[in-house]
């Protein structure tokens, strides 16, 4: 029987999942952990103080971020009996999720005291052949990633089990090179997460800076040297409202359960992005001939969210009788001496500033009423300098939107790099690997032999 278990620590080469080193090894989880869980805590003993009480949400956010502002916690009494009677978690265990966000790893590298629940959680104990950074490490990567998710495959909620941890496979490397992935891995990591960070940083700026832009845009001061050119002084602008901008029309709350008109296409709140429209997912509605004229949008037309993000608008530039809308939106319809685009721009600047709040109606669902609307006071030049104003705008957004969008192909590039560092850490391809070392298999059965005389 004990030969049969030994035998069975190290797979045979028809069943490696792909080809590693010489002198590294397939096995299980099972050959190098104790792989159990917790004891059985109840909500009822679930306490407001005391020692840290971590689901699985928990120690996804610890793995994540290395700290998780707490809310349960259990008796000192609890924690000690379970410490003295059955053990908890020591520096170099791994605790990995298993419900929900499964195959998750959290390694205990301190002597603070918490406890965590049974069934959600898997715990592997350390034993002395194995780098639990590596393990911690190779649980980031995407061939255990599949070969978790592969295992749980069939059910409704994935899960990973305490049987399933025990049979999952992993290369294992003799222990000098486990240490060298680590630190090779880190290394490298460290390098891409400062990258990032910068990246991420810039990122931050990008509101700010349209904010500024468009602070300048309704101050003056970006035009400044188009009125010196043509003559004209800020004397010029005019502060107006809305009312005094264009004709304002909330929309049509439609019945879906109408059975009189003709196919109409619904516009909807959810369908006016800032400065655009998606049309994946438009209602068609039966609508009257009158309706359809009443609440027609033509080009031109600038659609105003009521509620949801109160301000969000988009230039109509799609046709006109093609669509009506619902009656969470505004068709706002400038007069002849006023420029849509310009009224958009004036409308985001006001809301990312702040500055619109102050006129939104409700507590806990906002809403911008026509008669708010209506009320909006905003600085206003000449006709042919709001053109000026929106081309320049339209020159610089464009600029920032596609370095924004470089900035996001990089964060992603950087995730890729993550996974191929991994993916070739688990294969011995980082350059690591002296051929000359033992074989991991001596490590694995020295562990055996020494756990069996016992």
């Amino acid at each position: 029987m004990k030969k049969q278990k030994e035998t069975r620590l190290v797979l045979p080469r028809e069943e490696w999942p792909y080809e590693v080193p010489k002198n590294w090894v397939w096995t299980t989880i099972a050959s190098i952990f104790d792989v159990t869980s917790s004891k059985r805590v109840h909500k009822d003993d679930w306490l407001k103080e005391g020692i840290p009480f971590y689901r699985t949400r928990e120690l996804v956010k610890l793995s994540d971020y290395g700290t998780v502002d707490n809310e349960l916690f259990i008796s000192r009494e609890m924690y000690e009996a379970f410490k003295k009677n059955f053990g908890v978690p020591q520096i170099g265990d791994i605790l990995i999720s298993g419900v929900g966000t499964i195959g998750v790893p959290f390694e205990i590298q301190s002597n603070d005291e918490f406890y965590f629940k049974d069934g959600n959680v898997v715990w592997f104990k350390k034993k002395k052949t194995v780098n639990s950074r590596y393990i911690y490490h190779l649980y980031k990567s995407e061939f255990l990633t599949n070969q978790l998710h592969n295992m749980s495959g069939g059910t409704t909620v994935d899960t990973y089990t305490i049987v399933n941890a025990k049979r999952t496979l992993i290369p294992l490397p003799p222990l000098p090179e486990q240490q060298r992935i680590v630190a090779r891995i880190e290394s490298l990591f460290s390098k891409l997460d400062t990258t990032a960070e910068k990246i991420r940083a810039a990122l931050d700026q990008f509101p700010i800076r349209k904010a500024a832009i468009l602070h300048k845009a309704f101050t003056g001061e970006l035009t400044k040297k188009w009125r010196e050119e043509h003559g004209v002084g800020m004397e010029s602008w005019e502060r107006k409202t809305f009312q005094n901008l264009g004709e304002t029309k909330l929309g049509k709350m439609l019945d879906k359960a109408k059975n009189l008109g003709h196919p109409t296409k619904y516009l909807r709140n959810i369908n006016v992005r800032w400065f655009s429209f998606s049309f994946e997912d438009v209602l068609e509605l039966l609508a009257t001939e009158d309706e359809r004229k009443k609440f027609s949008i033509e080009d031109g037309d600038v659609l105003i969210c009521e509620g949801g993000e109160p301000g969000r608008c988009a230039v109509w530039t799609n046709g006109p009788n093609t669509f009506i809308y619902q009656k969470a939106l505004h068709r706002f319809r400038p007069y002849p001496d006023n420029l849509s685009q310009f009224i958009a721009y004036n409308l985001y600047y006001l809301s990312i500033s702040g500055k619109l709040e102050s006129y939104y109606t409700g507590t806990t669902i906002k809403h911008l009423t026509g008669k708010s609307l209506a009320k909006l006071s905003v600085p206003v030049p000449t006709l042919p300098e709001q053109k000026e104003i929106v081309r320049i705008l339209d020159v610089i957004f464009d600029r920032e939107q596609k370095a924004k969008e470089a900035a996001e192909h990089l964060l992603e590039n950087i995730d890729l790099t993550k996974k191929s560092i991994l993916a070739r850490a688990f294969r011995g391809k980082l350059g690591t690997n002296d051929p000359k070392e033992a074989s991991a298999e001596g490590l694995l059965k020295y562990s055996y032999h020494k756990e069996v005389s016992k």
